[in-house]
């Protein structure tokens, strides 16, 4: 792999990890007092929630290779194509079928049927989510790119 290549990937991952960590962080602000591991495990792989680690990641790398490659490069738009699909997923697709997994829970809670048992909900990302995810990996793309 070309050092190159890899400032895009450290873009990526870094975008990942700060947004997830902002999520760690606000849940400890939230709950006011130290989270135990397994509030820490999910923290860091959950889906929604504030900020959007989906779009910081793929917007990390797409500022990345667009700063490296060019903004009229073929490799720049297949990663901005890519990084609005997952945008256009995590507040669309995502968002509804969280919204449907929590009516089905409350379905499957009032349900005499015993048989019907709860669901993990996945959540998606609201506007404002996705904003800051974007806004982080636009800064970690660039600071990715000075950096390589």
């Amino acid at each position: 792999m070309e050092l190159g290549s890899l400032g895009g990937l450290i873009a990526f991952v870094l975008g990942w990890f700060f947004a997830q960590s902002g999520k760690f962080i606000g849940d400890m602000v939230i709950k006011k007092r130290t989270l135990s591991f397994s509030e820490v495990v999910d923290c860091f792989t959950r889906s929604g929630g504030m900020p959007s680690g989906h779009t910081a990641s793929f917007t990390g790398l797409t500022v990345f290779l667009g700063l490296q490659n060019g903004f009229t490069s073929g490799l720049f738009v297949l990663a901005l194509a890519m990084t609005i699909i997952v945008i256009y997923d995590a507040v669309n697709v995502r968002f509804a079928v969280g919204e449907q997994g929590k009516l089905l829970n409350i379905i499957a809670e009032s349900d005499n049927n015993k048989k019907t048992r709860k669901m993990k909900v996945v959540e998606g990302h609201t506007i404002p989510q996705v904003c800051v995810g974007a806004a982080l990996g636009i800064l970690l793309g660039y600071l990715c790119f000075l950096w390589f």
